[in-house]
């Protein structure tokens, strides 16, 4: 299965990538957290306190980097924040819904 990542180059700027994740097999995790954000709210410039999947259950989210490049995300897309060092994203609710998500923390 493909899952978008974002990871922090050797420059300290945040980038995209397609990574393959092997479904079938477990990865290490370290609970879930549930969240909820309302349409409009904005996490400023901030790294990934940890490396996490984030899965989006309903509304649409939006990750920017520091080129400008923006990452849409709706229901069921899956993306691994892994950017824990340098300058970090933007994170964003967009669209009229609320946002419901779940983070997991991999050890």
């Amino acid at each position: 299965m493909k899952v978008k990542r974002v990871y922090t180059g050797a420059e300290g700027e945040s980038h995209f990538e397609e990574i393959d994740v092997d479904i079938e097999k477990l990865q290490p995790g370290d609970g879930i957290v549930f969240r909820h954000a309302l349409p409009g709210d904005v996490n400023e410039w901030h790294v990934a306190p940890r490396r996490q999947y984030v899965i989006n259950l309903s509304g649409q989210s939006e990750v920017e980097i520091g080129d400008g490049t923006k990452l849409r995300l709706g229901p069921g897309d899956i993306f691994l924040a892994d950017d824990t060092t340098g300058r970090g994203h933007i994170s964003r609710v967009v669209g009229t819904q609320p946002r419901v998500f779940v983070t997991i923390p991999l050890k």
